[in-house]
């Protein structure tokens, strides 16, 4: 199984006074706000104007679709490659647990092509959720800026929270059967259809406490979240 612009909300928490003309080498810590879920290895890059990951309202392309539903980050950092942008992949060497914080560095120099952040990743266990910070312009003033992120579903997948060991793969309809706490096994289903096919606000999970049936194999007293999921801290220096 491979792991791999919009803002919906953020805050500046404290902005040192000093002013540079340009970041250069700087942090991005990524926390995992909620309680029971994980998020699969991170994309974390520094990139130019042109990318574009993703729109809320719009249909997800081919590289978020791989992403969210599977964390196949491949098609994403596709995107950058060649764009000479900074780029890191998997900082937290692994699944980021719920509490979790995981810190890449990034240098930015003055490069045109390293002025914009973005961070995404999949939410486990899920059918297509995912965290997504795009295309925010890195600050140029030393100090700590952060931002919080709420959940996204990409609206490729319906969210019939059942475990399939193809859920991973690109159209195979169910969540990656990835042994985590809290799933169980002999769900029949939520659902399989969405109404809404585009980038979009994610409505949670359903879950259920039948650990052999019912209709979800997520638990709602541990897979369900509150907004914001995650939490992204910019340290400019």
């Amino acid at each position: 199984m491979k792991f791999g612009h919009t803002l919906l909300k953020a805050s500046v928490l404290s902005v040192a006074m000093m002013n540079v003309s340009h970041a250069a080498e700087w942090s991005v810590s990524i926390t995992n706000l909620t309680y029971g879920n994980y998020f699969t290895p991170l994309l974390v890059t520094a990139h130019g104007e042109q990318i574009h990951y993703f729109q809320a309202g719009q249909t997800a392309s081919a590289e978020l679709q791989a992403m969210a539903e599977g964390g196949d980050l491949t098609g994403l950092v596709g995107m950058v490659n060649g764009e000479d942008a900074d780029t890191v992949t998997n900082p937290a060497e692994g699944l980021l647990a719920p509490g979790a914080t995981t810190t890449a560095m990034l240098n930015t120099d003055g490069n045109p092509q390293h002025m914009y952040l973005s961070v995404l990743s999949m939410i486990l266990p899920s059918n297509d959720a995912f965290i997504g910070l795009n295309k925010i312009h890195i600050p140029e003033e030393a100090g700590t800026y952060t931002y919080n992120v709420n959940a996204y579903d990409a609206g490729t997948e319906a969210n019939n929270e059942v475990k399939n060991a193809d859920g991973g793969q690109v159209g195979m309809l169910g969540m990656p059967a990835a042994d985590l706490p809290g799933t169980g096994t002999g769900a029949t289903g939520v659902t399989d259809e969405e109404t809404n096919n585009t980038v979009h606000i994610h409505r949670n999970t359903l879950g259920d406490t039948d650990e052999t049936g019912g209709m979800s194999d997520l638990d709602s007293r541990v897979h369900r979240w509150l907004n914001p999921v995650a939490r992204v801290t910019v340290t400019v220096k």
